[in-house]
């Protein structure tokens, strides 16, 4: 045996060892079933992307009047009205000042109205609008990705599905309820002061100041909920946590310790240094978590929330807090459970026609291209064992189409070796040796072979690009197919051939 012909050899020996490795239990890798096959949920969420330009509002009203400050324009006051934010000034002069603000700095993003001689009408314009939706649509899939990711799902499907829609399939889920209030739970974190200079039953007999709001704490031992007047004004967002980890206090009872990036620590510090012996409640999605009277400044970047967590709550609480908020909240559109029993049924039936197309494709290649067959149908178990090593080896999800992507895979790759015993028999009929006959089969089909791949390999890799799960579960197999047949028939069997004919000079081959 030439170096050559040692060489391929070695290629094909090291491809079976690797394949046969990472098909081993010891190697830790594994094909993982898609929804379709081992149970799971589909979820389809609606995202309230109306809820994500009020919130922009809201925020804007605190930071115009922060901006005016900056910029020394004198204001009576910044309120929003509906839809709009309006702003009255002491003279006309505050109003041009306004406008030429507006002009430089908030370009596309607010119109202008005068509403009288010195106040103004400011409104979102359709192109920020148009923004804000989309971010929230984005800020929500990644959003809840992260969540998903910390929740320990193998395989999961998040993608966009439609306008304002989310598509979530998670495969092998056990504990939906778990999942659907971790997934739809807002975490909107905010820091706000308690307002202990009105009296909260005059608060709550409705004469609540403007600038103020009623939330409720649950309380933690008897279960009640305690109505708090809180100040509208938030000090400090979720946005600047860097962490969030589950701890335990003296009494071993959980509780959550947050970690602020740089710009939240400068801010819980300037906060709590400015409001020394007021209580800041901790809010959560408009739930008040804890109202701690601050007792001094606070360095360090670092503050917990505790209210007798059981340790599940307390590690899904760190796990939203950690993902970050969702921009806009979400409901739930569409909820289905798979269960097991389908996608067992579906495994069985899927191997029964595998195995069974697989029989009648080795029983017609050793019918009717006898010796030459046999070498096509070690070829065709050696791509099924590539294919599933390399689902193995990529902890790939195989799904229901996944399996018909394989099927259709047995026939392509029987198909290349078809076109290649043809051109051998003819060019036998031509009166060629055999040695030179294989080689000039193979050459003459070469071409054939990898356009037809080529051209199948372009529309699988579309498919995977603009397709859902089971779409891109065919996709997969259907590439990894392709790969591994133009491996097999073209190069494992050329190399088998050679390996005949170099022994001996045949004068006959049986095809």
């Amino acid at each position: 045996m030439d170096k050559n012909m040692q060489w391929k050899v070695a290629v094909i020996l090291l491809s079976v060892l690797a394949a046969i490795y990472f098909l081993s239990p010891v190697q830790g890798h594994k094909i993982n079933k898609g929804l379709d096959l081992q149970g799971g949920m589909h979820l389809i969420l609606g995202v309230e992307t109306e809820e994500a330009v009020d919130a922009t509002l809201d925020r804007m009203v605190d930071e115009f009047q922060d901006v005016l400050g900056d910029r020394g324009i004198d204001y009576i006051f910044v309120d929003r009205a509906d839809d709009t934010l309006e702003v009255e000034t002491l003279d006309t002069s505050g109003v041009n000042d306004i406008e030429q603000l507006i002009e430089r700095e908030y370009s596309g993003v607010l119109n202008v109205d005068t509403a009288g001689s010195n106040r103004l009408v400011l409104s979102l314009t359709d192109q920020e609008i148009q923004r804000i939706k989309a971010s929230a649509i984005d800020q929500s899939l990644e959003t809840i990705r992260n969540r998903i990711d910390e929740f320990g799902v193998a395989e999961p499907t998040i993608q966009r599905e439609g306008k304002e829609r989310i598509l979530i399939q998670l495969p092998g889920l056990k504990d939906t309820k778990r999942a659907i209030s971790l997934i739809g739970k807002t975490a909107r974190l905010e820091f706000k002061l308690v307002d202990d200079t009105t009296s909260l039953d005059r608060a709550l007999q409705g004469d609540i100041p403007m600038d103020a709001e009623i939330l409720y704490q649950k309380d933690s031992i008897t279960g009640k909920k305690q109505p708090l007047l809180l100040k509208k004004r938030v000090l400090l967002t979720g946005d600047t946590i860097n962490d969030a980890r589950v701890s335990y206090d003296q009494f071993n009872s959980p509780y959550v310790h947050m970690t602020f990036d740089p710009r939240g620590s400068r801010i819980f510090e300037t906060v709590t240094g400015k409001y020394v012996k007021k209580r800041m409640a901790i809010v959560l999605d408009d739930t008040v978590y804890s109202a701690p009277t601050i007792q001094e400044r606070i360095s360090g970047g670092r503050a917990q929330i505790s209210g007798r967590f059981s340790l599940e709550e307390a590690k899904d609480l760190a796990i939203v807090l950690r993902a970050g908020a969702l921009p806009a909240p979400v409901t739930i559109m569409e909820n289905r459970t798979v269960g097991p029993s389908l996608g067992q049924d579906s495994i069985d039936k899927g191997l029964k026609s595998i195995i069974v197309g697989g029989i009648l494709v080795v029983i017609f290649m050793i019918l009717y291209y006898r010796l030459a067959g046999l070498v096509a149908n070690l070829a065709l178990v050696l791509n099924l064992l590539f294919i599933m090593a390399a689902l193995s080896g990529l902890n790939a999800t195989l799904t229901l189409p996944g399996i018909a992507g394989i099927i259709l895979t047995i026939g392509m790759a029987v198909d290349a070796n078809v076109i290649i015993f043809e051109r051998i028999r003819e060019e036998l009929r031509a009166g060629k040796t055999v040695m030179s006959a294989v080689d000039g089969g193979y050459s003459k089909a070469f071409s054939t072979i990898l356009d037809a791949n080529v051209t199948t390999l372009i529309a699988a890799f579309v498919l995977f690009q603009f397709g859902t799960g089971p779409v891109k579960g065919f996709a997969v197999t259907l590439c990894l197919g392709i790969i591994a047949s133009m491996f097999t028939a073209i190069f494992v069997t050329r190399v088998i051939f050679d390996l005949f004919t170099a022994r001996r000079e045949m004068v006959e081959l049986s095809i």
